[in-house]
């Protein structure tokens, strides 16, 4: 990930705020692959100064999370598996993604919503077999709401603490600097890698 890239998402979510965060949040719980990983650390780095702020932003994430997967669920509630199969991947959804949720859903049930909310991958895709297989609305909300809060604070935790380093730590700005370069490569090969592998086993568009 570039340095500019970096600034472009710092940019957005501190000119943005809140709505940045939480549209940016709704879209990725849409089966949008945009990373909550990189998403939620940025968002308390810039948004998060205290506890009340930490507390607002993961409570703001999480219901970005839940409207953000209305309409995965009701794609997968409408279409079942078959639409699912069909338009699964203009995201980039792979049939080994799509398996492994209807694996861990089969296996454990409606809990695999709260479980699967902290889990990277599975949580971007788990509102798919919870329409398929039409888990009750009230309680999937619920689940996803509960599940991806810790998951967001956690991230954002992070975020704000390395933001405060960052602030107050004079040898760590210049160590960042010193290696950013390095970073940058680290995550550019990961984004890289993500997508080419999701590319590649992708499903397949298949004419009804």
């Amino acid at each position: 990930m570039s340095e500019k890239i970096l600034a472009l998402l710092v940019a957005f979510i501190s000119t943005g705020g809140y709505a940045s965060v939480a549209l940016l949040m709704a879209i990725q719980s849409a089966c949008i692959p945009i990373p909550s990983e990189v998403i939620m650390p940025f968002a308390g780095f810039v948004l998060a100064h205290n506890q009340l702020q930490l507390v607002l932003l993961a409570t703001v994430a999480s219901l970005a999370s839940n409207i953000g997967s209305i309409p995965a669920y009701w794609v997968g509630a409408w279409g079942g598996r078959p639409m699912v199969e069909r338009f699964g991947g203009y995201v980039l959804l792979s049939r080994h993604d799509l398996d492994r949720v209807d694996y861990f859903f089969n296996k454990y049930g409606s809990i695999t919503v709260l479980i699967g909310r902290m889990l990277p991958i599975v949580r971007t895709f788990i509102a798919l077999p919870a329409g398929v297989a039409k888990m009750n609305q009230v309680r999937f909300h619920i689940y996803t709401f509960i599940g991806s809060w810790p998951w967001c604070y956690a991230l954002a935790y992070v975020g704000m603490k390395l933001g405060a380093t960052w602030n107050s730590n004079p040898e760590f700005k210049a160590f960042f600097h010193k290696f950013h370069l390095g970073v940058e490569a680290v995550l550019l090969v990961g984004i890289v890698w993500f997508v080419w592998t999701h590319w590649k086993n992708r499903i397949r568009f298949e004419a009804a």
